[in-house]
């Protein structure tokens, strides 16, 4: 039934209004849960269901200078929400475009790691997706084409699972307040498993095109959701539309 479609752009409505109200009505927890998630961490293995633990949608509280290219670009993105929507907006959630690297990252719906030989699987309920974090000592593509998720390869340094993506299409926001990239964007992950149910994210970006430094981002945390799956979230035209049309247009002066 169409009307049990919930698209991406409402859940991250959804999620922005009840975050609060769902923490508040998080039961407590077991002995048996609250033993397993003082355990320590297991060796170099981060599967599960993960969800991010922090409400905030961007890297951090303060973005680094930007170039005159950056700034421009930056200008030229109006979000929907969020203290600089405005009429016109063009994010590009509402057309259906993939969201991807950091954004995906940054939101609060589940993110999933499988790993098996060769190479981690990342997948995201946001538009019911995954990508190729490959760990089979290869290195990254000299001259990629570009990609809405990259081209990203893996490797483990201790306890810590690094991340290396470059090739990126410039047509995504790393996050919804409209912050730009460009096709020279290199985004490295780490993910350290602080404990057994805790999975800690430190994100840095380098784009001299658009950034006149490095950002490093601030320490994400996201918790193990053991009995959580994936919910079916794709994003439909023609419901993103009727979405559109009742809610971000008039949110945005329309």
């Amino acid at each position: 039934m169409r009307n049990r479609f919930l698209g991406p752009s409402v859940a991250l409505l959804a999620a922005l209004v009840s975050s609060s109200v769902a923490l508040a009505q998080t039961p407590p927890q077991s002995g048996a849960a609250k033993a397993n998630a003082a355990a320590p961490a297991p060796q170099q293995d981060i599967s599960g269901v993960w969800v991010l633990t922090s409400r905030s949608q961007g890297l951090s509280r303060e973005a680094p200078p930007m170039t005159p290219s950056g700034q421009a670009m930056f200008k030229a993105n109006i979000p929907g929400f969020g203290p600089r929507a405005a009429p016109g907006g063009n994010d590009p959630i509402s057309q259906c475009d993939p969201l991807g690297l950091p954004r995906t990252l940054l939101s609060e719906r589940p993110i999933q790691f499988v790993q098996i030989p060769g190479r981690v699987l990342q997948f995201f309920e946001w538009y019911h997706t995954w990508r190729d974090l490959w760990t089979d000592g290869r290195e990254l593509p000299q001259d990629p084409d570009p990609k809405w998720f990259g081209s990203s390869v893996g490797k483990w340094q201790g306890d810590t699972f690094v991340v290396d993506t470059v090739g990126f299409d410039e047509r995504t926001w790393l996050d919804q307040l409209g912050y730009p990239h460009s096709d020279a964007m290199r985004l490295q992950e780490r993910y350290r498993r602080a404990d057994h149910d805790t999975l800690e994210l430190t994100l840095t970006l380098d784009d001299p095109k658009v950034y006149t430094k490095p950002w490093v981002s601030d320490k994400k945390i996201l918790q193990l959701q053991p009995q959580q799956q994936l919910a079916e979230s794709f994003c439909v035209g023609s419901e993103e539309e009727s979405y559109n049309q009742r809610m971000r247009n008039p949110a945005a002066g329309k």
